[in-house]
């Protein structure tokens, strides 16, 4: 529904530094300008050799070589291989012109300074990296709309592409409503907290490649709230607001949200658990959310919805970070609605497990111990221990 009355913004890119990447979203392809890794290289420690002077080899019958020379790390082959002989190499090293495989050091015997008995045939190619093995020159080596990940930054530099062009993400104004929040600078009195979700918006917007602003504190009050949300629209792409989405006679999110411009609320309240009173509008072509002003609630909330609608924002589609898991005790479900159980990762005897975290939503406690939620079917009344489930990881 959301997707009826929202558009990818505008394709706006900027070029960054490697170091300032990871974590931002790729604008377009990038294409090797080099066969990586550059050189025939060898897997192992051992002799390169011409692998026909090895065929038929065995313990009773070796083959013969002629020592040849060494070819170190980090230095370049010197010397090409003639037939019949063998050169040194170390895992790493460059393989000399005329090798086309690598014998591994424990399947030799050195005979004396000069001579080698091989004792196992090996294959051409074998324990050998080709040089355009891992990626040839005009290959696409990474696609345009993917997430930025650390994997993906070490392998632009090893091509020697020192900045990328990425995408500038959304601006994302976030207020936090509620006449019992004060800063995270300040100390509560007795009934009051700490804006906490203001923060963990930032950052979860932040990492989800979008340019998040903290438009402050907002009490209990609906035309306060209301012109609050007409301030932050004049200058945001998004909005979010944390608490006051509740039914309830002092629950005033929705009539503020409903105001800001067409088509307004499409939604109030969600069949999942945690964040069943969520809200999600459009004021004008600028999408709002209502959140849940319980921290577990609300970042639950916003992976499932707010970060797949900053990547169609930035036109691409949200890749999922999941793995498969034994839940580690029953849990049970509720008909008509999906849970998300937070739950912990962990090895046990070989196998990965998914160790439920009985938390209530109020409690940022159970959220710091968590590893990722388990989605629990609207068609199921739960999982037993020992089923196999998907864990939507954290980062």
């Amino acid at each position: 529904m959301l997707c009826d009355h929202m558009t990818p913004g505008p394709r706006v890119t900027e070029r960054v530094s490697l170091l300032d990447a990871a974590g931002r979203l790729l604008a377009r392809d990038v294409v090797s300008p080099i066969d990586l890794p550059g050189f025939a290289r060898s897997t192992m420690d051992g002799y390169a050799v011409r692998a026909a002077d090895t065929f038929g080899a065995t313990d009773a019958l070796p083959a013969l070589l002629a020592i040849a020379g060494e070819v170190h790390m980090g230095e370049a082959a010197q010397m090409d291989l003639l037939r019949h002989s063998c050169i040194r190499v170390a895992t790493g090293a460059m393989i000399p012109a005329g090798a086309d495989a690598v014998v591994m050091v424990e399947l030799t015997e050195r005979l004396d300074d000069t001579t080698i008995a091989v004792l196992r045939p090996v294959a051409p190619g074998e324990n050998v990296v080709a040089a355009d093995e891992d990626v040839a020159c005009g290959d696409v080596l990474l696609r345009g709309g993917r997430l930025l990940r650390e994997h993906d930054i070490a392998a632009l530099g090893a091509i020697g592409v020192p900045e990328v062009e990425v995408a500038v993400g959304p601006r994302v104004g976030i207020i936090s409503t509620g006449d019992e929040l004060v800063g995270v600078d300040e100390i509560p009195a007795p009934g009051r907290v700490r804006d906490m979700n203001s923060y963990a918006l930032y950052a979860a917007a932040s990492l989800a490649g979008a340019r998040p602003e903290i438009l402050g504190i907002v009490g209990d009050d609906c035309d306060n709230l209301a012109q609050a949300l007409r301030d932050g629209l004049s200058h945001v792409d998004m909005l979010i607001v944390s608490g006051g989405s509740s039914i309830g006679t002092r629950d005033f999110a929705r009539q503020a949200i409903d105001g800001l411009g067409k088509p307004g609320v499409l939604v109030h309240g969600v069949a999942i658990k945690p964040g069943k009173p969520t809200i999600i509008a459009v004021a004008d072509g600028v999408p709002v959310f209502g959140l849940p002003g319980h921290p577990v609630s609300c970042l639950t909330i916003f992976r499932l919805l707010v970060e797949p609608a900053i990547a169609r924002w930035m036109g691409c589609e949200l890749a999922r970070r999941e793995l498969s898991a034994r839940i580690g005790a029953n849990v049970a479900g509720a008909a008509g609605r999906e849970e998300y159980v937070s739950v912990r990762i962990a090895r046990r005897d070989g196998e990965t497990w998914a160790d439920p975290i009985f938390s209530k939503s109020a409690l940022i406690s159970g959220l710091v111990r968590a590893d990722g939620v388990v989605r629990i079917p609207v068609e199921t009344e739960g999982v037993q221990k020992g089923d196999t489930v998907t864990v939507l990881t954290w980062r």
